[in-house]
């Protein structure tokens, strides 16, 4: 695995350069969000999709997957978000929240038979860039950790998924509090599926 360090508020471009020809090659990535370090790919990539599932041993038939937009406008080529769902994200986005949304038609194969997806927008400018350059989502689930200090420090995430992924952006300590999970597919009744970082105030 090769770690590149890169801080949110000066995005080194060739890094980043580096990172989405990985991701368009299929490859898994480690990067920060505004909570936990995570485990990225192509989300219109289902090889590459697979290979998260097969790390994580998720059963995507049974449990939500998730995808890192650029913003709404975008989230919305993949989700389907009715006008109380926009408020809602609009209030509280970019942010440490994960909305459940009805899925739309265009996600690609392994999501085929699954209503909803879960979509984040990150307060990080580095998972941010990412999926400007990539110009698609980032399938997105957070790493697994046995203590804080795995969880925080990327060289101990390094060594953990070194066989596992291709690059590891190291962008600072991380945080050990996951997203905020809130369940939009009503978006009149949302309901706190998992409290985490975010504070969710419903309008």
């Amino acid at each position: 695995m090769k770690t590149l360090r890169m801080y949110p508020t000066s995005i080194n471009e060739r890094y980043m350069q580096e990172v989405v020809d990985a991701l368009r090659d299929g490859e898994v990535v480690i990067y920060p969000t505004d909570t936990l370090y995570a485990l990225g790919c192509d989300a219109l990539n289902n090889g590459a999709i697979e290979k998260i599932c097969k790390i994580k041993s998720i059963n995507p038939q049974k449990t939500n997957l998730s995808i890192i937009c650029r913003d709404i406008s975008q989230a919305a080529e993949y989700a389907r978000i009715d006008n109380r769902a926009f408020k809602i994200l609009r209030e509280h986005l970019p942010g440490a929240f994960t909305f459940i949304l009805p899925a739309s038609t265009s996600l690609p194969k392994v999501f085929k038979g699954r209503k909803t997806v879960g979509v984040r927008i990150p307060d990080n400018a580095i998972a941010i860039a990412m999926v400007e350059q990539l110009g698609n989502p980032i399938l997105t689930t957070s790493i697994e950790y046995d203590d804080a200090s795995e969880a925080t420090n990327p060289d101990s995430i390094a060594m953990r998924y070194d066989d596992v992924a291709t690059i590891l952006i190291n962008g600072g300590d991380g945080d050990i509090v996951p997203s905020t999970v809130v369940d939009l597919t009503d978006s009149s009744a949302p309901e706190i599926i998992r409290e985490g970082a975010g504070e969710f105030e419903s309008l």
